[in-house]
């Protein structure tokens, strides 16, 4: 995996993206509630903060967890709510482990299907079928990573261009076209819910 990702709008914590699957699922993890570019600047800012220039799950996964939710606080912090970010980015890099020996690649490598990747995406501790269906969405839209049937299986988040999550956000004008969306979407809801 080696491509140029656009999701934190910063070249190096873009770069880092593009190179390393277990920053990809990282920031992938990290992208509710805070804003998009926030929550992918930090694989990076956590690699830094570890004195490292990727992030390692074995490494992650050991860590006392107390530290590295200090190592997640600390200004400016990496999430709105780096306690509970730094506990379920621990979470996912212990199941890394146990289960495909720390390779987060190994989690789409030699997939056969769609419907199978977002399984063992789904699996995942803090992916839900919807997280798990836009990162699928990324796989396949920017990452090559394409099993037969892998549009169906991420829904709509599979349509070409369409604009509704990061798995489409190629650059500043893309970035603007999920966040008109994501507005949109936000204003649909207050509007059904007679707010």
């Amino acid at each position: 995996m080696d491509v140029t990702l656009h999701l934190a709008q910063d070249p190096e914590a873009d770069a880092l993206l593009g190179r390393s699957p277990l920053a990809a699922l990282v920031g992938m993890l990290l992208d509710q509630q805070v804003p998009m570019e926030w929550a992918f600047k930090g694989p990076a800012t956590i690699a830094r903060r570890l004195g490292a220039d990727d992030l390692d799950a074995h490494d992650i996964a050991a860590q006392e967890p107390e530290a590295f939710a200090a190592l997640l606080s600390e200004k400016p912090a990496v999430h709105r709510y780096p306690g509970s970010m730094a506990k379920r980015i621990q979470q996912l890099c212990q199941y890394l482990v146990k289960h495909y020996d720390g390779d987060a690649e190994a989690v789409w490598r030699g997939v056969d299907s769609g419907t199978e990747l977002l399984e063992r995406l789904q699996e995942l501790p803090g992916f839900g079928k919807q997280k798990a269906q836009i990162f699928l969405a990324l796989l396949g839209k920017q990452l090559g990573v394409r099993p037969s049937g892998w549009r169906e299986a991420a829904g709509a988040y599979g349509e070409p261009k369409a604009y509704r999550s990061v798995a489409d956000i190629t650059g500043p004008e893309s970035l603007a076209k999920v966040r008109a969306h994501k507005q949109e979407l936000k204003a649909a809801a207050k509007r059904a819910s007679g707010g």
